[in-house]
């Protein structure tokens, strides 16, 4: 168990830059969100501090275990200029509580180093891979 919850949080990891976006404006914000920038967001601890932070805090949903729910929920969500993320939707998700606990994750994690452009920071959206296996 341990070892798929390893291989699954570095395959989230290596996907995790793998799914770009483009940039928009918000509708809270108006601001421009930025896809092309000189230096992308980084979680805490950088990836691997990202890995850990999966690996000890995911809590695979009880309904999904009965059920024998496995697959990727794919989030979307903006890394503020302060670090902080905001904005989380589910893309695609696969229920049974996964989609809840994904988000749960992503929103209750520290605060990002923020992108950058131009030598200063910026909003980014980021698209994120979880996956779920038993």
């Amino acid at each position: 168990m341990k070892t798929k919850l390893i291989i699954t949080a570095l395959l989230t990891a290596a996907m995790f830059y793998a799914f770009p976006s483009t940039a928009h404006e918000t509708a809270k914000s108006k601001e421009t969100v930025q896809q092309q920038v000189d230096e992308m967001p980084v979680p805490p601890g950088g990836m691997e501090g990202w890995i850990n932070y999966f690996k000890n805090n995911l809590k695979y949903p009880e309904a999904a275990k009965k059920n024998g729910v496995e697959g990727m929920v794919m989030l979307s969500f903006i890394v503020r200029k302060d670090g902080s993320v905001s904005d989380v939707q589910v893309l695609r998700g696969i229920g049974a509580g996964c989609d809840e606990e994904a988000v749960r994750l992503l929103t209750n994690s520290e605060k990002w180093t923020p992108g950058k452009k131009e030598n200063k920071p910026v909003d980014v959206e980021m698209k994120l891979p979880v996956q779920f296996k038993l």
